[in-house]
């Protein structure tokens, strides 16, 4: 029986984060580092690259110390009209608004800062790295390799999130992104970037809660019900846990 052609891609992508594992680990002893000292692990990004961050914290098996960074308006909830895509793939795009939204956040220089975008050049991702190292976070970039040095910069800074970061994170995909063609139809279907990017955030995760471990520092993960040797209140010490550190920030 022939393979799957999207899983045998999936495969050899997974492979190539694997065969890069060092700077993922590099990443992680920092995360440790900031998450030890009761700082945050801030998470960013926009359109499909928002759903790293949130499969990051709150999930099964996240911990924390992370925290996304979540918009509403750059993520879409139906395809077209109010909250769709369009009006989404428009607003990352415009140059300032993320200094309009960040009015709210409150930066610290101690925090850490990763930045999800496949493409590495819209305005949202870009700007949202610019602000982190304005405030004087080490930020981190997960994007493509092939975006990042062969793609021209759009955003008026002249810079991708590749160049703004102290460490970039390459994804092990192509500019295109989907990697199955069909015959007779122009572009590929199946897009492997958000598999890729998850599966870097967790590898984070997992490394940054081992580094913790070799510090001292026992993190305790939000776990589903039918994980067995947890307490009553468990999930409810997370909560009490996040509002804790966010009461300290």
């Amino acid at each position: 029986m022939e393979p799957i052609t999207y899983l045998t891609e999936a495969i050899r992508v997974l492979q190539h984060i694997q065969e890069n594992n060092a700077v993922i680990r590099t990443v992680a002893d920092k995360a440790a580092e900031t998450i030890a000292r009761g700082n945050w692990v801030r998470l960013f990004g926009s359109g499909h690259s928002v759903l790293p961050t949130q499969d990051c914290f709150p999930r099964y098996g996240g911990y924390v110390g992370f925290y996304p960074i979540m918009d509403p308006r750059l993520m879409w909830t139906t395809v077209s009209g109010p909250g769709g895509a369009e009006e989404l793939l428009w607003l990352e795009r415009q140059e300032n608004y993320i200094n309009v939204f960040l009015r709210h956040n409150t930066w610290d220089a101690n925090d850490m800062l990763i930045v999800v975008s496949h493409g590495g050049q819209n305005p949202a991702p870009v700007e949202m790295a610019l602000a982190g190292k304005e405030a004087g976070l080490f930020v981190v970039a997960i994007t493509s390799e092939d975006n990042h040095r062969n793609k021209p910069a759009t955003h008026s800074s002249g810079k991708k999130i590749g160049d703004i970061a102290d460490i970039t994170i390459f994804n092990g995909v192509s500019s295109e992104d989907a990697v199955v063609s069909v015959p007779g139809v122009a572009g590929k279907v199946g897009g492997v970037s958000t598999l890729a990017s998850i599966a870097i955030i967790q590898s984070i995760v997992s490394e940054t809660a081992l580094g913790l471990a070799q510090r001292g520092y026992k993190v305790k993960p939000f776990a589903a019900p039918n994980v067995e040797g947890l307490g009553p209140r468990h999930n409810e010490e997370v909560y009490e846990e996040f509002r804790s550190r966010l009461n300290r920030s």
